[in-house]
């Protein structure tokens, strides 16, 4: 009796061990305890099934190129759960980016997603960083049309178009909100601003430089 008392104890600690918390699907979703006042769950609500229809899983325009007309020479076209409804708790999104000669896309990272990238046309130079415990190794490549690249979650990375004539990639992304901060934008543009003091010794700068590449980033 106590043994069969025991493998059912032991059973349910087991279970409870092997249940993990779901990924997050947004930067943050802070716990109410009147569900009346929430405003959505982790992710998207769902319609009743019997109500879905080939539209929620149908998008239309990728084959059209992004504008490129802008400071960093690229455009990211995204395909999320946003524009496919049907894409919800399917873990999967999709992406065109469209680089102009010698455009990037710049050091960015994807919180929730890990990328991998197919070069259609052009050339570019594309890599990631590891992680500090890694000691920030640099992997790096030249992608040619047909080429594949994988950027692990959470990792920082970059692609470069070193070509002299338009580049285009599709990439997969692993969540169906994966989420982007790019660096610069986030260190120097944020809001409010963080304190130049602080990123001046960060980065080891002079604190004006750091004044002007916040002005710079704060629109």
């Amino acid at each position: 009796m106590r043994v069969s008392i025991l493998i059912t104890v032991l059973a349910v600690v087991i279970s409870f061990a092997k249940a993990y918390d779901p990924s997050p699907l947004q930067d943050f979703c802070v716990a109410i305890d009147d569900p009346k006042n929430g405003v959505f769950v982790n992710g998207k609500f769902c319609k009743d099934p019997k109500q879905a229809k080939a539209e929620d899983f149908f998008y239309s325009g990728l084959n059209k190129a992004g504008n490129t007309d802008n400071d960093v020479k690229s455009n990211v076209t995204t395909v999320n759960v946003d524009q496919i409804p049907g894409l919800n708790t399917m873990g999967i999104s999709l992406v065109r980016i469209d680089y102009a000669p010698y455009g990037q896309n710049p050091p960015h990272t994807h919180p929730r997603a890990t990328e991998i990238l197919v070069l259609l046309k052009g050339t570019l130079y594309v890599g990631f960083v590891s992680s500090n415990q890694d000691n920030n190794r640099l992997f790096a490549k030249v992608l040619l049309p047909g080429d594949v690249f994988v950027f692990p979650i959470g990792m920082i990375h970059f692609q470069v178009n070193i070509g002299k004539t338009p580049a285009v990639a599709f990439a997969g992304l692993s969540s169906q909100n994966a989420g982007v901060i790019t660096i610069a934008d986030t260190v120097f543009g944020s809001k409010p601003p963080i304190n130049p003091e602080v990123l001046a010794m960060a980065f080891q700068l002079d604190v004006n430089v750091v004044k002007d590449l916040e002005a710079k980033f704060k629109n």
